[in-house]
């Protein structure tokens, strides 16, 4: 009777002798030079997606964006594109009134939409621009459907954090009622977050502070969460 042949040993019978299958192979005997190494950029998209998830589990709590280099000085802006370079990717898409930020953007390979459609709006610098005109692009952000909530628009904000209007914040992730100073957004902007949301419609809220004294700085305000002015 013929002996029986391991099915393993007629998958490497063609193989060279000492061959081991990789999969075999300790880690600790796998030459470093050939695991790949994040650098310095992916780094910083993910201690960004980090701090924007947190924001979203804890509305109203201020959480960190990586700082930039040495001698640079932060802007909205570039707290934005931190936040862009997080998100975005060739399967998503964005809209920005800021041509430069547009342009910067492009380089995620995301396509960049109509305020009607992206999945993405950021509005760095909303005090310099009309705000008739930005609040008409906010107010076309799409919202989902009662099928599919989850395809809905995220606006990215430029705001000033810990000074200004106060805003009582409550909600899923807010042990109590928490309080919230932001400065740079007029009322009306409040009040059209408040007749865009319908649960679960609606969109969620990224407040990014490039120029913060302690460095960039964003607060996550989902759909979920209830908002007062005081």
């Amino acid at each position: 009777m013929a002996a029986h042949v391991p099915e393993d040993a007629m998958l490497y019978a063609d193989l060279p002798h000492g061959y081991v299958p990789q999969s075999d192979v300790p880690q600790s005997d796998v030459p470093q030079s050939n695991v790949p190494h994040a650098g310095a950029d992916e780094h910083a998209a993910r201690a960004t997606f980090t701090a924007l998830m947190w924001s979203l589990s804890y509305p109203g709590t201020v959480y960190a964006l990586p700082a930039l280099p040495m001698n640079q000085a932060a802007t909205h802006q570039d707290a934005c594109l931190s936040i862009g370079r997080a998100l975005l990717d060739l399967e998503t898409s964005y809209y920005t009134p800021d041509a430069a930020l547009a342009a910067q953007l492009a380089a995620t390979t995301a396509r960049t939409l109509p305020p009607t459609t992206a999945d993405y709006h950021f509005y760095p610098a909303c005090d310099s621009s009309p705000w008739a005109k930005v609040l008409a692009d906010m107010g076309a952000a799409k919202v989902g459907d009662m099928l599919y909530p989850d395809q809905s628009a995220t606006l990215v904000v430029g705001c000033r954090l810990g000074q200004g209007t106060r805003l009582r914040l409550q909600g899923p992730g807010i042990a109590r009622a928490t309080l919230l100073a932001v400065d740079g957004l007029p009322p009306e902007f409040w009040q059209l977050r408040a007749e865009s949301i319908h649960y679960p419609l609606g969109w969620d809220l990224f407040l990014v502070d490039g120029q913060h004294i302690d460095g960039s700085r964003v607060v996550g305000l989902p759909r979920t969460t209830m908002i007062e002015l005081v």
